[in-house]
């Protein structure tokens, strides 16, 4: 019976997939956007619940009467169609308004993360070329020690408040002060915005470097929050959705508040994640359907059980990026019916979306893509004695890359050359385009799917490394090692070994409750779950992971920091050649690896 019922469920998917494919993306041409958009939600369900943040509630229409006041405001300071604005400012209420009240206008807005302070602010505002600010209260700060590095008058800066813990600086404008004077009806602006028109600017991580700034038109937001709320989050208009990821990335913004503007859904939504808070939420809320990461599916999973994670509404989550070694533990566990795993860089120009509920996969991608060949060794794409390409095999793990065409566009960032560098031409054919994910990924057997394609991420380039003549890749490693019960989290990348060929693996682990790490127990457990070549030589216990905003795992100051006892408090252990137990590091061993006496 169990098996009819899941034959029957793909054939709906499959009608599904084939509608949401049939609907071509709009033309750069069409007038359409963001802003018409979300009036034709606004039409359908004024007087339904939209959003609940922090005890204030708000319908469509309520939440429209607030964002046509923010834009007219923003119009009588001068702002008008073609104009970028930055927006600095935590999750809540006031952000989205803000951004609903700039596409209104037909205005880009650079969506900076809050915490980024010094010159990684100032340069994310720079090369948005924002001629104003909006700062939020909460993060005004951050902003006072680079104001002179913009070229911005004092009047470019407009404090949006939030509790109201303090007053405006002397000299900034109060910019929600008497906002009720201006006419909360729909502005004419809206119907002459295009489809090709830039309306966000979402920012790489700049983990490894500087930030970049993507650009996200309105033809875009268009094309993923249908295909994304049809195939992904299967959202209808009485879900409710969890939304605490923040909105100044692509997962929050698109696939969350998007997915609700096209559907009509409403949303509970948060600051940040709270992993102590989310299931009585969802209990309180009549939350459907959760929109994630991996890391915060993992985090759930480390707290101990509650009475409310059970016989709640939650049936449904949609994100990317929970992991194989996780994926069933949370469906059985939290009784998920539908995990939505999707695949898709903010810039790229494809995606994958797991729209036959197939477990630990990305799903299908309906543009054309090639798998091939790359070396870790030499980071670079393998090629034929003919400078050619050679296309992965069926189950190997390879670079990803996605064809540029009319439909499936890449809009890149606002450096060009950045944008130039992300592209291969002439790959298959003279003349051609394609866009460099930098992603590993293999496909996968899943299953009756009608033969669709169906693929697993593996690992970012710079996340894999060579060791020992084998390609080591850090996702696969630190899933098997999240899989030792004393472990909370992972954090596995390739550290450099004098005289050594490749590099060697180390990681960075939390132990569960704080307590201390058996050592003989975990040395046993890494000898029978992972082959010579991907054990990490180097251990590291921390407190914490350090995360990004958007919870993934940092590495590259790890990386660098590397095994060194100077530069490192934490507790440190290696793995000596042909051991299987793992000593501490001490100052003696240090020196023999560093000056390449150790026998790695």
């Amino acid at each position: 019976m169990q098996v009819i019922k899941k034959t029957i469920q793909i054939f709906f998917d499959l009608i599904r997939v084939l509608l949401v494919l049939a609907v071509k993306p709009p033309k750069v041409t069409d007038k359409k956007s963001v802003g018409t958009m979300f009036e034709d939600t606004v039409a359908k369900y004024s007087k339904r619940k939209m959003i609940v943040f922090e005890g204030r509630e708000l319908s469509w229409g309520e939440f429209n009467m607030l964002a046509n006041r923010m834009a007219r405001r923003l119009k009588a300071r001068g702002v008008s169609r073609g104009d970028s604005i930055a927006l600095i400012m935590d999750n809540r209420i006031e952000f989205l308004a803000l951004i609903i009240a700039t596409q209104k206008l037909g205005v880009a807005i650079a969506l900076i993360n809050p915490s980024l302070r010094g010159a990684q602010l100032a340069h994310c505002i720079k090369i948005s070329g924002s001629a104003k600010c909006l700062i939020g209260e909460e993060v005004y700060d951050n902003l006072v020690a680079i104001r002179d590095d913009l070229a911005m008058s004092g009047d470019d800066f407009l404090w949006v408040a939030d509790r109201r813990e303090v007053d405006p600086p002397t000299g900034v404008e109060d910019f929600l002060e008497q906002i009720e004077q201006y006419s909360f009806q729909n502005l004419e602006e809206v119907n002459d915005i295009l489809a090709g028109e830039t309306a966000f600017y979402i920012y790489t991580s700049g983990t490894t470097g500087l930030p970049k700034a993507a650009k996200i038109t309105h033809r875009r937001w268009a094309t993923a929050t249908h295909g994304f709320s049809e195939m992904g989050s299967m959202a209808k208009v009485d879900d409710c959705f969890y939304l605490c990821l923040p909105l100044y990335h692509g997962t929050g913004l698109i696939c969350g508040f998007g997915v609700c503007v096209y559907s009509g859904a409403s949303f509970y939504l948060r600051r940040k994640f709270s992993a102590s808070s989310f299931w009585p939420d969802v209990q309180e809320h009549k939350i459907t359907n959760f929109i994630y990461v991996g890391e915060l599916c993992r985090y759930l999973i480390a707290q101990p059980p509650c009475v409310e994670e059970r016989n709640n509404t939650l049936s449904r989550v949609f994100g990317n990026g929970l992991r194989p070694d996780i994926w069933d533990e949370f469906k059985s566990r939290f009784g998920i019916d539908r995990v939505g795993e999707f695949y898709g860089a903010s810039e790229g120009n494809i995606a994958f979306v797991n729209a036959f509920n197939k477990d630990r996969t990305i799903g299908i991608c309906g543009a054309n893509i090639l798998l091939v060949k790359y070396d870790i060794d030499l980071d670079r794409i393998v090629k034929d004695a003919a400078g050619k390409i050679i296309p992965a095999d069926d189950g190997e793990v390879g670079l990803l890359l996605g064809e540029i065409d009319e439909q499936y566009i890449f809009d890149g960032y606002t450096d060009s050359r950045a944008s130039e560098s992300k592209i291969l031409r002439s790959v298959v054919k003279d003349g051609d385009a394609w866009f460099n994910t930098g992603d590993l990924i293999k496909k996968i057997n899943v299953g009756f799917a009608f033969g669709l394609a169906h693929y697993q991420f593996v690992d970012r380039i710079g996340d894999t490394y060579r060791w020992r003549s084998e390609n080591v890749s850090t996702n696969e490693v630190e899933e098997i090692l999240n899989g030792n019960d004393q472990l909370e989290f992972s954090n596995v990348f390739g550290v450099d070994v004098t005289g050594a060929d490749g590099k060697a693996g180390m990681v960075a682990i939390v132990v569960k409750g704080g307590r201390e790490l058996d050592l003989e127990e975990f040395s046993s457990y890494v000898m029978t779950n992972l082959p010579t070549y991907a054990r990490p030589v180097f251990l590291r216990i921390q407190g914490e992971l350090a995360t990004t905003g958007t919870f993934k795992l940092v590495k590259g100051e790890l990386r660098k920091q590397a095994y060194h006892l100077g530069e490192i408090t934490d507790d440190l252990y290696f793995l000596p050649p042909n051991s299987e137990n793992y000593e501490p590091l001490n100052q003696i061993a240090y020196q023999a690896v560093i000056e390449g006496r150790s026998g790695y």
